[in-house]
């Protein structure tokens, strides 16, 4: 009776539903037919589903793909009834299609505003992510789908305005329109969040919603019971955010990252919520302190605070975040050491990279033993001078109890402890052990080859760690290595023929390792391979074992000693893309290989043996920069590619005129044609190229005026004309080039009175006009701060005369603070482009010479060789960073200013043959760099200073000063001369002399000595006397007088 009752519960009951299950509801023949008509609206092809398939995994430098995604309209049509075809959902009682999953179904084509998809009125769920539907519209028409609760059209290639009528449907519960790059004007969005008042679920990442207000983002406080997640990434909102947005009732899940120009403040207090997932990375927070309210999150497990300018110490409230699994720190400034993890220990993805934390790494990190990648890297106090440090103790329990970890970064944390050879407790992690970077990690001593053989590594970083000894494994290396960095660290011999094994490198970098020898020939099997780079070695012969790397796009085999000539199987590299071929002994004339490779952009070939003409091959590639500099090409100057951007051809033999083709060239940034034989005008059109910012034409034969069209928008940044045969006078357009930093038209003929109206521009550093005629006096500034960041100022050799330019001395800011270590070691040059540097002509310690290379902290002034009188003045003394002063050959009458003595940065000081009077003042001694001194050819006198750099000065620095006397001159500075001296005798000497007779005795014979020797001197006679004494006649004195002059 029982089973009989179960059996007539399970047929009356149970058997309609089954019946459907296993008989779907038959479609409605509209619906099939609007499908159908959607389906041959559009092509199929796998590439509109690109981003379903390419995946990056184990941190590859390329792309991985998976199969994913498929045709999934491709069988519409096998059946008639469409609730069986794929992506299809049908009402299980009406058959009308309520549901459409096209995702990542490579789809192809326009999607008009007539499409039959907009007939499909039952809808619910439409999910169109990851096709490509060619640059249409979102239309209108979506608005009429009333029904719908979930709509997706994530990276589909739509573009354009979201439609107001997106905002009309009301039943939203879900909304994804990421990746599509459209604009979301205010009031949609006004309407879309006060009409979706369901919605659980909105994702808009890389919208443009610039024209959004922060503010108006509170009205998502109209979703607060509702809204669970929202991400709204890379979306350019900007201005400051109102934190009760972090602070909505029932959102997990808030991703605001990427938003650059957008920045808030943390709540500091009753900071509660749901929140799960809380990515705020690139946002500039106020107040710059992580708040401890942040301990409140309870329920966080992803916290992603990357770049966000937060400083000091963590929060104690982040301990209190128990459920972390995901943990991004990096780019910030939090320091102090590394003690609130002990609680974390559910996290398996650590990063801290690129702060100020600093001392011991306590071993509490290796109880975070679930950690799959841990990243450390680039921490430094500068307050402190002191990094990162990982004990030998830590760095065994790490490696011993993270047995999952699969990336391990520890670039410069100090391991100088860790002995090289402990690296073999790496095995442990060698079934997890993807990505190891040890870059510039003070290893020491010796190191076995184990870490190279890891079963499961795939990236390996060990470079600039310069005091390990380490060798390649020589014998059966094999490993799925797919990058591998050695960076600046030493080895020697040549490189072992065991490197062919590592078949699935894409990336090697063994630059500046001391290798020499032939490239070993089993480098050919590295077929995967698509960034090489042997710079800065001692490599030699040829590189055709390279020919078979069919895959390579950046090749870089500089500085080295490759020799002869560039082999033509460098043509079956065709989809090379950076080669780099410089600073090597190559040699003939450059080949037509490389206009045979189609895809090269960037080519250098400069400081080898080249010689012969430029080929035509080459200029008709679509090579962007170009350096064939210090070779011996001659022949007509080559013409840029008409989208080059870097063309160097200095230090060659290049004759001839500048082609107007290179007015086409509009694309240049650098240009440089220095150090050869061109002649001819300079094209005007070269100066109104509208990217150009150094223009390089020194050293050349170029003659007439320089060109007058100098642009108010102008890129120029550096001006080199120097050395040519320029006349005429400076344009007044120069004046508009508000970002040039070095103008030099030294040694020109150019006859002008002094620019003063440059002295408004506000980068320049540099200014030269050495070796002209310019002439005149330099007035008064009337600009305010007048060049402000000029560091170099060279008028030496014309014709100036009056006063020296004191106003502008007193205002020359950039010579008056000295710059910060760092600065020491930096160059002026491009800052886009590291191959151009910038020189200069100078007198430097006495010497013409070129700089090729300009430091940030040379600072010189060279008023010499002109007529230039009056008096030094004193404000010249605040010029602490000076470094070379040099007034010579000029009139100058005055005394040496004490304030020189304040130069204490000063190098070289030259001011001689001037009028100087007076004595050399005792503050100069102060100059302890003092390496080069000349006041000779003036009229100084006294006694000259001793001790410090003075003793080491010799007496050229001090002749032609009659009235100087000490060392090193041998006329001694005697008490006797000019005062009375200090009593020499004892009174009580037998003799009964006192100092009183001596002195009465000395001065009566120095009087008639004088009287005696200026009769003598005015007669002539004796001559014998005058001859032996008086050293020239008055004939030979006027003489001598006439060719100073002269001089």
């Amino acid at each position: 009776m029982a089973f009989s009752l179960i059996m007539y519960f399970y047929f009356f009951f149970l058997s309609p539903s089954l019946s459907s299950s296993l008989n779907p509801p038959f479609c409605n023949p509209h619906d099939s037919s609007m499908l159908l008509q959607f389906k041959n609206s559009f092509s199929v092809d796998q590439s509109a589903s690109i981003g379903c398939d390419e995946f990056y995994d184990d941190y590859p430098i390329t792309p991985l793909f998976k199969n994913s995604s498929y045709p999934k309209t491709a069988s519409w049509g096998n059946d008639s009834n469409c609730c069986l075809w794929d992506g299809i959902t049908c009402d299980s009682i009406s058959g009308h299609v309520i549901g459409l999953d096209l995702s990542c179904s490579w789809l192809q084509g326009q999607l008009h505003p007539n499409n039959s998809l907009f007939q499909l009125s039952h809808l619910q769920t439409l999910n169109l992510a990851y096709n490509n539907f060619s640059g249409s519209l979102i239309s209108s028409q979506f608005g009429d789908l009333s029904t719908l609760t979930h709509l997706n059209l994530s990276d589909s290639g739509f573009v354009g305005e979201i439609p107001p009528q997106i905002a009309e449907l009301s039943k939203l519960v879900s909304l994804d329109l990421s990746w599509l790059g459209l604009r979301l004007e205010p009031s949609t969005w006004e309407k879309l969040v006060l009409n979706m008042t369901g919605l659980q679920e909105l994702v808009l990442d890389s919208m443009n919603l610039s024209s959004i207000a922060p503010n108006s983002l509170s009205l998502l406080m109209n979703l607060s019971s509702s809204l669970v997640s929202l991400r709204l990434s890379n979306t350019e909102l900007q201005g400051n955010i109102r934190s009760d947005i972090l602070g909505l009732e029932s959102l997990q899940q808030l991703d605001l990252s990427r938003n650059i120009n957008l920045n808030g403040q943390l709540p500091k207090s009753n900071w509660s919520s749901p929140l799960s997932l809380l990515d705020l990375s690139g946002i500039t927070f106020l107040g710059k302190v992580l708040p401890d309210s942040i301990g409140h999150l309870k329920y966080l497990n992803h916290l992603n605070l990357y770049n966000c300018h937060f400083e000091g110490r963590i929060p104690l409230g982040l301990t209190n975040l128990t459920q972390l699994t995901y943990l991004n720190l990096a780019s910030n400034k939090f320091g102090g050491e590394i003690s609130f993890l002990s609680n974390l220990e559910h996290l398996t993805w650590l990063s801290l990279s690129e702060n100020n934390f600093f001392g011991e790494i306590q071993s509490e990190i290796s109880q975070l033993s679930k950690l799959v990648s841990l990243d450390l890297s680039f921490n430094f106090d500068m307050t402190k001078s002191s990094s990162l440090r990982l004990e030998p103790c830590t760095w065994e329990k790490l490696i011993l109890n993270t047995t999952d970890l699969r990336r391990l970064d520890l670039d410069y944390v100090n391991m100088s402890s860790v002995t090289p050879n402990s690296l073999s407790l790496l095995r442990n992690l060698s079934s997890s052990l993807v990505y190891l970077s040890l870059w510039n990690t003070s290893l020491r001593g010796n190191m076995t080859d184990a870490v190279f053989c890891l079963e499961n590594l795939k990236v390996l970083y060990l470079g600039g760690n310069r005091n390990i000894q380490v060798q390649l494994p020589k014998l059966n290396w094999s490993s799925p290595l797919v990058m591998l960095s050695l960076h600046d660290t030493p080895f020697s011999g040549e490189v072992p023929d065991s490197i062919g094994h590592l078949k699935s490198l894409e990336d090697l970098d063994l630059s500046y390792c001391q290798f020499e020898g032939p490239i070993p020939p089993s480098f050919k099997n590295l077929t995967q391979l698509r960034s090489l780079d042997l710079s800065s070695n001692k490599f030699s012969s040829g590189f055709s074992s390279l020919s078979t790397l069919v895959n390579l796009s950046y090749l870089t085999l500089s500085n080295n000693s490759f020799s002869g000539q560039i082999p033509s199987s460098l043509s079956n590299l065709e989809h090379l893309y950076h080669l780099d071929l410089s600073m090597n002994n190559f040699s003939d004339e450059i080949p037509d290989v490389f206009g045979k490779l189609r895809e090269l952009q960037y080519l250098a070939l400069n400081n080898n043996n080249f010689s012969g003409q430029v080929p035509s091959s080459l200029l008709n590639t679509s090579v962007t920069f170009l350096d064939l500099s210090f070779n011996m090409l001659h022949g007509s100057l080559p013409n840029p590619f008409f989208g080059a951007n870097y063309f160097s051809v200095s230090n060659n033999k290049f004759s001839g005129n500048i082609s107007f083709l290179f007015c086409n060239a509009s694309s240049l940034e650098i240009l440089n044609l220095s150090h050869n034989n061109l002649s001819g005008p300079i094209p005007q059109c070269l100066v109104g190229l509208p990217n150009l910012s150094v223009l390089d034409l020194q050293m050349n034969d170029f003659f007439g005026t320089l060109p007058n069209n100098f642009s108010k928008n102008s890129a120029l940044q550096t001006l080199h004309f120097n050395s040519n045969r320029l006349r005429g006078s400076l344009p007044p357009s120069l004046a508009r080039c508000t970002r040039v930093e070095i103008f030099d038209v030294g040694h020109n003929e150019i006859k002008d009175t002094f620019p003063g109206w440059l002295d408004d521009l506000p980068e320049l550093q540099v200014l030269v006009l050495r070796e002209n005629k310019f002439y005149g006096a330099i007035s008064s500034s009337k600009t305010k701060h007048p060049f402000p960041k000029l560091r170099i100022f060279d008028i030496s050799s014309n014709h100036f005369y009056g006063y020296l330019p004191a106003t502008y001395i007193k205002q020359f800011k950039g010579m008056m603070k000295t710059d910060n270590v760092e600065a020491r070691s930096q160059y002026m040059g491009s800052k886009n482009y590291s191959g151009y540097k910038d020189s200069v002509m100078i007198t430097w310690k006495g010497y013409t010479r070129e700089l090729t290379r300009i430091l940030t902290i040379f600072t010189t002034v060279d008023l010499s060789n002109n007529r230039f009188d009056g008096e030094i003045p004193k404000a010249i003394g605040e010029l602490h960073a000076l470094i070379g002063l040099n007034l010579s050959h000029n009139r100058i009458s005055s005394s040496i200013p004490k304030s020189i003595g304040k130069l204490t940065s000063l190098e070289w000081l030259d001011l001689s043959c001037n009028k100087l009077k007076g004595e050399i003042p005792k503050t100069l001694t102060n100059l302890n760099f003092l390496a080069i001194l000349n006041l000779s050819q003036n009229q100084l006198e006294g006694m000259i200073p001793t001790g410090e750099q003075f003793d080491t000065f010799q007496r050229d620095s001090y002749e032609g000063n009659s009235a100087l006397c000490g060392v090193p001159l041998s006329k001694s500075c005697n008490k006797d001369e000019g005062e009375l001296p200090t009593q020499i005798f004892d009174t009580n000497e037998k003799f009964g002399f006192g100092w009183k007779p001596v002195a009465w005795g000395y001065g009566c014979g120095m009087v008639f000595g004088i009287l005696m020797g200026y009769v003598m001197f005015s007669t002539g006679k004796p001559q014998w006397l005058v001859r032996t004494f008086g050293g020239q006649s008055k004939k030979q004195a006027k003489r001598m007088r006439n060719r100073g002059r002269a001089n």
